[in-house]
This record gives structure tokens, sequence and C-alpha cells, in this order.
């Protein structure tokens, strides 16, 4: 599923290109809203919410899309091919000038404005949210807390806490701080300073297409542990490892470094691996953040 900052590019991309202007064509494929027709409504903004997008409109209503695992927003120009089938659209919103197309869009539905917190009122604060303050950062410490005896990977995925994180981050942000995914959140040593680690990571890849927690942009160095089971820690050089976390649909795979973050694991960490040099890894991260 994509991650925060994907979504809010994706928003920020398509607020530019239809904002302000009169969409000539309108179609909503989606089985439950193919009687709609938009065609002569103005976009007056475009806004992520966490992992959900709105297109809001003159007539009071939004359109509500989530990407799920395979969804995207492709812009075009007008008369250009499309990059997916056309049997996989399931919004075309076209103005003069641009064509905006969602494909795979499983969860979409069309609103009043005014009722758009029936569908992420019960979110955490927004990471990537503008007007973020301090009153953001203490609610998603609130809630944070109150998950004291669940595993630490567990509630940074969890978007009732706070809105945007994936796996991908929920993995860097562990490593980053030098615990494993399975640590309990009542044992985090300093969870204002997990919050701000995941939000600075989130701004810093939302205007780009590519996600780097690593500083580095060139391919196989964007990130410390994710996808590198059984590869080499950049740090310390021990094997990282992967394991299940989570139940049934909601079990993401999580990767660690069973040296640079101890704590609880699903198996012991090998003698092997415990015998192996020392390594400066606390500093460099710190370094790097």
């Amino acid at each position: 599923m994509p991650e925060g900052d994907t979504v809010y590019l994706t928003g920020k991309r398509l607020h530019v290109a239809l904002s302000g202007r009169s969409l000539v064509r309108g179609e909503l494929r989606h089985p439950r809203l193919v009687e709609h027709d938009l065609a002569g409504r103005t976009v007056l903004d475009v806004a992520s919410v966490g992992k959900h997008l709105f297109t809001r409109f003159d007539d009071g209503r939004s359109l509500h899309s989530h990407l799920r695992l395979d969804g995207s927003w492709h812009l075009y120009r007008p008369g250009m091919s499309w990059q997916r089938p056309a049997h996989q659209a399931r919004a075309v919103l076209e103005t003069a000038e641009r064509t905006a197309v969602g494909f795979s869009l499983h969860d979409m539905e069309l609103l009043p404005t005014g009722e758009e917190a029936r569908l992420v009122g019960h979110l955490g604060p927004d990471l990537l949210d503008p007007a973020w303050d301090e009153t953001h950062a203490a609610e998603a410490l609130r809630r944070f807390t109150t998950r004291r005896s669940s595993e630490l990977g567990l509630v940074l995925l969890e978007q009732r806490v706070m809105a945007g994180l994936g796996n991908l981050y929920k993995t860097e942000v562990c490593f980053l701080l030098g615990l494993s995914p399975w640590t309990l959140a009542r044992d985090v040593p300093d969870p204002p300073a997990a919050i701000a680690l995941a939000r600075e990571l989130l701004l810093r890849n939302a205007d780009r297409p590519q996600q780097s927690t690593t500083g580095e942009l060139a391919r196989g160095r964007q990130t410390w542990v994710f996808e590198r089971g059984g590869q080499r820690c950049r740090c310390c050089s021990t094997r990282i490892r992967t394991a299940e976390q989570g139940d049934g649909v909601y079990a993401r795979i999580a990767y660690w470094c069973p040296r640079c973050q101890p704590g609880p694991s699903p198996r012991p960490v090998s003698p092997r691996n415990e015998r192996r040099r020392p390594s400066p890894v606390g500093d460099e991260r710190r370094q790097r953040w």
C-alpha cells in the first residue's frame, strides 16, 4: 500500500493540474457511481488526509478515493495514450489542459464536502498536514501512549494513532530508533522522538517520487533495512532478518538488524551474529538524522 508521502504527492499534482478549472469530462466508472456526471463542475481543491484523497467541487461535493494496493492517479495531456488499460479506469476528470485518470480505485465515494470527517474523522493526526503544530504532536503522543501493550511496529502502522506511515517507514523508523519492531510501546524510551522522526522522514520525501531514509537516492542505497532481508546491515554487517508482524490481512513483513535493534523478536538472535564486531551504528544514524 502506498505510503502517506506518495498519496500527498499525488494530491499535490492533481491540485496543480485541476484546481480552479472546469471539467469538460467527469466520468465516474465505479459501479456505485456510474450514474454521476461531473462535467461542468469546477475543481476547487485536491487534498490528502493520511492515505485518503479528496477532490472537492464547486457544488459542495467531494470525490473520495483511496489507492489501496494497486490504485493510482495518472495525469495526461488530452489525447495522450494512457499507460494502463482503459477497463481499469474508475475516474476520468478532464479539463481543457489536463486529464486525470484514476486506475483501480476500489474505494470511491461522492459525498458532501462537509461530511468528509465521516471517512477520516477516526484517523490520528496526519503527519503531512501543512498545519501540523504542537497540538497535532501532542494528540499523536496521546494516542501512541494508549497503545502501551502493542508492538511498536504495529503502533506505527496504526492510522488511528497517526496517519501516513506504511511498512517502509515503519521499518526504517524502528531501525533509526535502534529498537526491535516487537518492542512494546510502553518500553519505547522516547515516544515524542519516534513521532518526530516519522514526520521528518515523510517530509523529506513528500515532494519527490523517490523515497529515501538514508539520504541517498542511488538504486539499492535508499533504505537501511527495508526490503534488504538477508543482506548485510550497512552499519554493522550483521545479516538483516525478516519475519511477519501482525495478524491476517494486517500482517506485514518486518525487516530488522538483530544487532542494531536489540529487543524482543520472533526468534532468538543467533550466537554467530552476536559475535560480530561492534559497530558505530548509533552514532552514524544520529549524524544522518
